[in-house]
């Protein structure tokens, strides 16, 4: 495995595998890694011919400085991972490599509203940031193959959308959401869970599940289901912002008389002082 801090190097690398002919595929992450993470690594190396993952915890993503402050950094362990699961290239950048004081050109886009609910309702800027590093990452590295993770399923959406404005040559993989045996989605945000709160945080994919099975037995008030699993998860003792059965293409909300090709049912919550999201979906 080898490792770069700076684009030229890295680009030196890159020049000589594509001039091998080889295919590449990216995964971007902030760290913390763990097996959601590497599923990400497996799908990419079967995939193509070389894999990078990139480290790097994006400052212009957290609307709050006191989040960005306590994410997690586990450098070392993190590349002890990767190593362990035969990842060809880490990309470490700092913060100077990646938002040089020269500057950079970030495109005009429109993501109709992608950007407006949800995430984006209670935490603004973030996904302008989210746009802004991946769109930044991608002209580094210029893969062929984008892996990005179920469980933020509106960031993967607004990617998605960017890719296809910019009319860029490369395919959006999502890969499924890993659990925890108690169904808890993986998430480097999990470690900081005290035990109680880690006890109850599974309530999230238990309203999730018992939302979709109704769905699927036919249940047509939508705005219901949600109230149901807002209650359930009030009683389990986390603060739920927002369970939303949404179109899963524009992310609005869903109504059981539209048109939607598939729905995506979405949560977030806190546990204590701890922000938990997830999400399950259906194709119709």
């Amino acid at each position: 495995m080898q490792y770069f801090k700076r684009i030229i190097d890295l680009h030196k690398y890159l020049s000589e595998a594509r001039a091998n002919g080889l295919t590449i595929g990216f995964a971007p992450t902030m760290g913390a890694l763990h097996a959601g993470h590497m599923s990400l690594i497996h799908d990419s190396k079967q995939q193509n011919d070389r894999t990078i993952c990139s480290i790097f915890v994006n400052p212009t993503q957290f609307n709050d400085p006191a989040d960005l402050e306590k994410y997690p950094r586990t450098v070392a362990e993190d590349l002890d991972l990767l190593y362990d699961h035969a990842c060809d290239v880490v990309f470490l950048p700092g913060v100077a490599e990646i938002y040089p004081q020269e500057g950079f050109h970030t495109p005009e886009l429109d993501f109709e509203g992608l950007t407006d609910v949800m995430e984006g309702a209670f935490r603004p800027g973030h996904f302008a940031g989210v746009a802004q590093v991946v769109y930044r990452l991608l002209n580094i590295i210029r893969p062929d193959r984008l892996y990005m993770g179920q469980k933020d399923y509106q960031q993967w959406t607004i990617i998605h959308s960017m890719l296809d404005q910019l009319q860029l040559p490369i395919e959006l993989v999502m890969c499924t959401t890993v659990r925890e045996p108690d169904g808890l989605a993986m998430s480097s945000r999990n470690r900081r869970l005290t035990p109680e709160f880690r006890e109850q945080a599974p309530i999230l994919f238990e309203s999730l599940s018992a939302c979709l099975e109704a769905i699927l037995e036919g249940s047509k008030d939508y705005r219901h289901l949600e109230k149901i699993a807002k209650e359930a998860i009030l009683t389990a003792g986390l603060e739920p912002e927002y369970f939303q059965i949404a179109d899963g293409y524009t992310l609005q909300v869903a109504h059981p008389a539209g048109l939607s090709k598939r729905l995506v049912i979405c949560v977030a919550a806190w546990a204590g002082e701890v922000r938990l999201i997830d999400n399950l979906y259906l194709d119709l």
